[in-house]
């Protein structure tokens, strides 16, 4: 059943990325086609193990820039969305990203779906002075601060910040870890263990696995045999996790189990079946919309976003899809305000970024903060009858 599902979700990723090298959007505005167009660029792993991020990562930044086109462009201008699928391989997406900035002559670049992909993709942009507005989890994109680089997700050290609150909650202070070894899983990681001392919290094992393991269960033995263990974590992203999942439930273990933001997606819930019921996560409130309160600064946002991705593309929203329309409005208004297309007056702008409410969060930016996302911007999860609930807090 799992492969069965990954090769669809495979297939589809595929269909949508035929030719994807290059695809090129533009306005129908017979008056903005007149002008010379505004060139974004985006590389995304559309196709690949991250394929269900990449995808319905191109998917928004398509219907986005075709609706700025419809309107009209940006300031009076036709805006081209320049694509490449870097297929999760970090040096095509270095490759991409040079053809961006050398042949392509963009003056912004949304995408790098994953940590290992923008770290090999950030030097091109950071040296060309070109904003680049990255998809990807690992904190070490903003942290320490680059001039030019920022991030829509929050970062992984967040996550873990979340997670270790609700096991504190919850009276869980000796957990296990098993990580994937990808760029997002080894960061996550290393940030996971760099706070575990704020919440009173010990490691008592420490696995790990490879992007291209089938199989976990040695390293989840372990665990299931570590006297102590009352919960488990597993930072990592892309089929990895879904994995673990499913081995997780075949061993009988039966101990909570916390996966990271890099699975929010229901793509994760149809590879990892029934053995996800009860996983815990920390997500965007964009997974749980339509249970949001009507005060809720965020609900018309991520209602109108999903509401909008849903209905083009006739799949269920993600995470994932939600940083790339972050994405896309934060360089959108930037280059609003600046009322120009030179790179260093955008970049000035999405450092200015106050109080922008997306659906990942509300943005607050700074010199020293190329995020603007704290923990509050995270909601604890948990899957329940294959779908997400906000999670049950103890009393």
């Amino acid at each position: 059943m799992g492969t069965t599902i990954v090769r669809r979700w495979m297939l589809r990723a595929a269909a949508v990325s035929t030719a994807v090298s290059a695809v090129v959007l533009h306005a129908g505005g017979s008056g903005a086609l007149a002008a010379e167009p505004i060139r974004i660029g985006a590389v995304l792993s559309v196709t690949g193990s991250a394929a269900f991020l990449g995808d319905p990562e191109a998917k928004t930044l398509k219907i986005y820039v075709d609706e700025i086109n419809r309107k009209g462009g940006l300031l009076g201008r036709p805006v081209q969305l320049v694509l490449y699928d870097d297929g999760g391989d970090a040096n095509k997406a270095r490759t991409f990203a040079t053809r961006l900035v050398g042949d392509n002559k963009v003056i912004a670049m949304v995408g790098g779906t994953g940590t290992g992909t923008t770290l090999a993709m950030m030097p091109v942009f950071e040296e060309a002075e070109i904003p680049f507005v990255s998809l990807a989890g690992g904190i070490e994109i903003v942290e320490p601060a680059r001039p030019f680089v920022f991030k829509t997700p929050h970062t992984d050290k967040t996550a873990c910040q979340k997670v270790f609150e609700d096991m504190k909650l919850r009276g869980f202070t000796k957990i296990a870890l098993i990580s994937g070894t990808d760029g997002f899983g080894k960061s996550m990681r290393n940030q996971c263990l760099k706070v575990t001392g704020d919440y009173g919290i010990s490691i008592l094992a420490d696995e790990s696995y490879g992007p291209a393991d089938a199989d976990m269960t040695p390293q989840l033995n372990k665990i299931k045999n570590t006297a102590g263990v009352q919960a488990v974590l597993n930072p990592g992203f892309g089929q990895g996790p879904a994995i673990v999942t499913r081995n997780y439930a075949q061993l009988g273990i039966s101990l909570p189990f916390y996966q990271s933001h890099g699975v929010a997606s229901k793509s994760f819930i149809e590879l990892a079946g029934s053995a996800a019921e009860g996983v815990r996560l920390p997500a965007p409130a964009l997974l749980v919309a339509d249970k949001l309160a009507p005060e809720d600064k965020q609900k018309a946002v991520v209602s109108e976003y999903k509401k909008t991705y849903e209905t083009a593309t006739g799949q269920p929203v993600s995470t994932f899809g939600g940083y790339a329309f972050d994405g896309i409005q934060l360089l959108v208004k930037a280059i609003e305000r600046a009322k120009s297309v030179d790179p260093r007056a955008i970049r000035d702008e999405l450092e200015a970024t106050r109080d922008y409410v997306g659906v990942t969060g509300i943005y607050t930016m700074a010199p020293n903060d190329h995020l603007g996302l704290g923990a509050e911007s995270f909601r604890m999860l948990e899957i329940k009858g294959g779908e997400w609930v906000p999670a049950a807090q103890p009393r």
